[in-house]
């Protein structure tokens, strides 16, 4: 089972990486600025737990612009450590429906502590909002999949 975590997280990996491109691509054709939600998620959790970010100003604020993506780097390394784990053991879906599985778990971990912690609400988004978050995670979904599908013995 280590072995699948350690692939599925890999395969997460790759996702993530996936899922940044494709939201790089999407801002640099349509001039889509950049979201705070990753750093508005990282202001909202600190004030709900008992830590800070330390420093001030200019600092702190650069402190938590770096977090915010760390915090997406490991929703997509988790979602692909979670998809190894339940392969080993269910069996590996075909690579459609895992991509589907990855896509899914993905949106939940990223946008379910945004909406929990109320720095977004996804029921307000319109349809531009919508393909602009999934389009995206449906990468990542394929992506991690495709990966994974591809490391696995024969």
């Amino acid at each position: 089972m280590l072995r699948q975590i350690l692939t599925g997280a890999a395969a997460g990996a790759a996702g993530t990486t996936a899922l940044n491109g494709v939201s790089y691509l999407d801002m640099a054709v349509r001039a889509r600025p950049t979201s705070s939600t990753p750093q508005d998620t990282v202001e909202r959790l600190v004030g709900k737990l008992p830590v800070d970010v330390p420093g001030e100003g200019e600092d702190r604020d650069n402190r938590v612009s770096g977090i915010g993506p760390l915090l997406g780097l490991a929703t997509g390394i988790g979602v692909g450590a979670l998809y190894g784990a339940v392969t080993s053991l269910t069996g590996r879906p075909r690579v459609g429906a895992g991509a589907l599985a990855a896509t899914a778990a993905v949106l939940v971990g990223s946008n379910g502590p945004m909406a929990a912690l109320g720095v977004s609400d996804p029921r307000e988004w319109d349809a531009n909002a919508w393909l602009s978050d999934v389009i995206p995670h449906l990468a990542y979904g394929l992506v991690t999949a495709l990966t994974y599908e591809a490391t696995q013995a024969r």
